[in-house]
Parts: C-alpha cells; structure tokens; sequence
C-alpha cells in the first residue's frame, strides 16, 4: 500500500514539475530597455540629460555620466564609453580638428559663462585683469572667449597670469584668496555671487563668438551604425529642452540634486543658462568663427571639415516634423 501510494506520489510530483517548466517556456522574457549612455559635464548648463528619462520612449533607458571636464566628455564620446556627450565646442573643435571622429548633431547650451573678481577687487572691467591671477581652464570654450576679449582690449594671455583651475574649483579659489578672479562657468559665478564673495566683471558674450557654448555630439561611427538611435536621443533631447527651459522651477530643482547647490547660487546661476538644441545659421557662423580663433592661437593645427564635424541633419528633420 505504501508502494503505491509513494509510486502516486512520484507521479504527481512530475507531473506537476513538467507543466510547471512548460508554463514558464510558455512566458516570454521581459525583453530588457535598451541604454543610452549620455556624457555631460557637472555644470548646470549641462542639465539637461536629467530630464531625458521623462520624455524616452517605452523601452529606452537614459543612464546619465557626469564628467568633470570637457576633454573627459569629448573622450568618452570618441572612444564609444558613452554614447553621446555634452560639453564645450572647443572640446569639440580640437577633437575634429585633430581628425577624432566627432560629430556635433545638436546645440546644448548658450550662455553660461561669465568672468568673475572678489567682491572688494579693484577689478571690474577685463582691462583690470592685467598682472592678475585668472584661472582660467585650458582647451574650454571659455579660453578661447576671454583670450577674444584680452585682444579687443588690446592684451593678450601674457598681460595676466593665467592659473589652471577646473570649473568646480574656481569659486572656492575665490574665496579662499588663492586666485584674484576667474573666467567660468555656471554654478560657479553664481556661487560666489549668492556667497557675496564675488562680484561679476562681464558675461563675454560681445565677441563674434556670441554666447554659443556647449555642443551636443556623438561619434561617426554612431551616425553610420545607428542614425535611428541617434535620432531618438535628438527628440528627447529636444523636448528635455523645450521642457526644462519654460519650466524653471523644475530647471533650478533639478539643478540643486545633481550638482548639490544651495537654491541660492542656483537661482543666481540658472538667469545666465539657455539651454538649446536647435543648429541654425547663426550657430554655423558662430561655430566656425570659433575655429578660426583656435586656429589663430594654435590651439588647432588645422580647421576641421565642418561638412562633416556638424551635422545639423537630425536637427532639420525633428523641426520638420
């Protein structure tokens, strides 16, 4: 009896094992989201990112790498650890001019910079930056801004004394007393300005250069293996912007979690950021006024191919829809 009983129970217990395992194969696998990886630098003109996630598409995921540099960025980008990258066009202008793969699809930020002294300086004007320690970050947008404006004022690079510093560090500087002023780029001026440790010389906006700053890109071997993909991001690209700039609560929300600001220096900062994404003539003749700075303070060899290096494409087409 207990044979027969334990053999019913062997039955039963494979039976049950076997529909078990046929229910399972019956259900398909959850088909997992498929990555962005999105560079941008630890700056509140480069935001945007943030806001990716609320406007991808169902099965699309936005991991956002924060990067202290613009060269770190446009690496990134070139080397296929990310796959597009946030930073400045200078960044962007000497990887293309070096033959980098790197192609701007979008425009990201305008604006945010501005040239910033201590409070009780005597300095207010670019003129007073002369015998000055002005830290300034190598191969930025902004070096190639405020090396414009030295020569508008008849100076060059060797009428201050120009001091490595990287974004992050040059308001602290400030108030430490390390530096006498700083060529930078938001949060930072309006750091030292809610601290009331600094005092704004000039927003460089006044060269031909404009205020075009931070470049949305990716590489070519992006465009040619997926242009769908890239597409995709330049519409979520597009409505993040659109989003972030006409909600500005949510823009200085957002901006004091990942750069961990008081709202103070971000409500000082976010008035000087327009974020953007749309290529247009003016961005054409501003970008390519640009290289020709570069190349005249030979910090390029040569200009890049511009047919190439922007690709205003993407942009068009998203406008035309």
């Amino acid at each position: 009896m207990q044979g027969k009983t334990r053999r019913h129970f062997m039955r039963f217990a494979l039976t049950a094992a076997i529909t078990a395992f046929a229910a399972h194969a019956a259900v398909p696998a959850m088909a997992e989201d498929k990555v962005i990886k999105v560079g941008t630098l630890k700056l509140i003109h480069g935001i945007t990112p943030y806001f990716y996630q609320k406007f991808a598409p169902e099965g699309y995921k936005i991991e956002v790498v924060p990067f202290e540099s613009p060269t770190d960025g446009k690496n990134a980008v070139v080397t296929g650890t990310v796959d597009f990258g946030i930073y400045g066009l200078a960044a962007a202008t000497l990887g293309a001019a070096g033959g980098e793969p790197v192609v701007v699809v979008g425009a990201a930020c305008n604006r945010g910079m501005a040239v910033v002294s201590g409070i009780d300086s005597d300095i207010n004007t670019i003129k007073d930056l002369a015998g000055k320690k002005v830290a300034i970050w190598p191969g930025s947008t902004q070096e190639v801004v405020i090396l414009d404006r030295l020569a508008a004022e008849g100076m060059s690079i060797k009428d201050i004394k120009p001091i490595r510093v990287s974004f992050s560090d040059m308001a602290p500087a400030l108030e430490r007393g390390d530096i006498d002023a700083y060529v930078g780029a938001e949060p930072g001026p309006g750091i030292s300005l809610a601290k009331g440790v600094g005092k704004i010389v000039e927003y460089p906006y006044s060269t031909p250069t404009g205020s075009l700053n931070m470049v949305l890109t990716t590489s070519q071997e992006k465009i040619n293996s997926d242009p769908d993909l890239v597409n995709t991001l330049l519409t979520i690209h597009s409505k993040a912007t659109e989003y972030a700039m006409s909600d500005r609560a949510a823009f200085v929300e957002v901006a004091m979690q990942k750069l961990g600001q008081p709202e103070a220096s971000i409500a000082k900062a976010a008035p000087n950021v327009e974020l953007t994404w749309k290529i247009d003539d003016l961005f054409l003749e501003q970008a390519q006024y640009y290289g020709t700075q570069m190349l005249d303070k030979k910090q390029i060899r040569e200009l890049p191919d511009y047919n190439t290096f922007i690709v205003p494409d993407f942009v068009k087409k998203i406008q035309a829809m």
